[in-house]
């Protein structure tokens, strides 16, 4: 699922899928799962940032943390430079990020303030990285979720598998025409969010100044966390919490977009991910062309209730051992004829 959203991601973000040379499929991977666990690891500098420094340099962490990062920017280099490379001109609406970064460097003059350099546009693409890491990696967390309860859930499954092939037909995949028709598979992924949201705390803030929640005193450059986990299992707020069941969004008209904060994967308001629409999208097609191209058996004999559903704990949240199904090609009624 990785090198599915990565290539998707890639065309997305950098218009081509990045794989070959030095950054190989399984080399790409590595350099992602490295940045996005440096993300999310403790860093004594974080909380001392007079002494923390030398306790990073004794664990290790420091150089961890150079290391990714020469990793991570030999990657953004080597896309500039295959964009520098190419000969061919393209239209406006056939650009994407990296060719409007190019194209702004390009056009500055000598008397502009701050001179934009190739660094910038590094510094900006690791801005992007809810559109290119949490992309990436959030995308294939959630299918790989949602596949996981469904196995668990064989009525869900089955009911998701009959909307969406009823839909599609003979037509051999789901395309993005069709996803807009598939209203239980948007309930299915949005249960699978509520369950498992793939950044449980949400991206943190910042207080500016001092206030006070529920009585506690939060001071200026306090940071600040919201739970998004807790929230969605809250037995306040819904009705068995912890039970995999796409229909209870049947009725609702709870969404994504940060208004109904019982319901909140993708965060609220100016820090919301920038990317819930693509990553959406990427989730809904990978999961409809997975469900309508086959089904699906636990190996070994396993029952439904074997399947294990320990979390990774991190700034993405991951099954702790890995999901392994066996696809049985479903067999439509155009190639029984043919």
């Amino acid at each position: 699922m990785m090198s599915l959203t990565a290539t998707i991601t890639c065309r997305v973000a950098f218009g081509k899928r990045f794989e070959g040379n030095e950054f190989d499929e399984g080399k790409f991977q590595e350099v992602v799962n490295e940045a996005m666990a440096m993300l999310g690891s403790f860093s004594a500098s974080n909380f001392f940032p007079y002494v923390g420094w030398i306790v990073d340099k004794l664990t290790g962490h420091h150089d961890r943390l150079e290391r990714s990062f020469h990793d991570l920017d030999g990657f953004y280099q080597q896309v500039i430079d295959q964009h520098l490379d190419t000969k061919e001109t393209k239209h406006e609406e056939e650009q994407n990020i990296i060719d409007m970064l190019l194209k702004l460097e390009r056009n500055q003059t000598e008397i502009d303030a701050v001179q934009f350099t190739q660094n910038h546009i590094k510094a900006i693409l690791t801005c992007f990285k809810n559109i290119f890491l949490g992309g990436v990696e959030t995308s294939a967390i959630t299918v790989v979720w949602a596949m996981a309860e469904l196995i668990r859930n064989p009525r869900a499954m089955k009911k998701s598998q009959e909307e969406i092939r009823n839909c599609v037909g003979n037509k051999g995949e789901v395309d993005e025409g069709d996803i807009e028709q598939l209203k239980y598979l948007k309930m299915v992924v949005k249960e699978t969010l509520r369950l498992h949201p793939p950044a449980p705390l949400l991206v943190p803030r910042e207080a500016m100044s001092h206030f006070k929640i529920n009585g506690y005193d939060t001071y200026p450059k306090t940071q600040v966390h919201v739970n998004a986990w807790a929230i969605q299992r809250d037995p306040d707020i819904w009705t068995s919490p912890e039970e995999f069941v796409p229909e209870r969004f049947e009725d609702e008209s709870i969404d994504f977009n940060g208004q109904n904060y019982e319901l909140l994967p993708f965060g609220s308001g100016r820090r919301g991910c920038p990317g819930v629409y693509m990553g959406l999208s990427t989730v809904e097609l990978a999961l409809a062309n997975l469900l309508y191209c086959f089904d699906w058996k636990l190996p070994n004999g396993l029952k439904e209730e074997d399947v294990n559903m320990e979390e990774e704990a991190g700034i993405t949240v991951y099954k702790k051992l890995p999901l392994n199904l066996v696809p049985v090609k479903y067999i439509t009624g155009l190639s029984k004829m043919k």
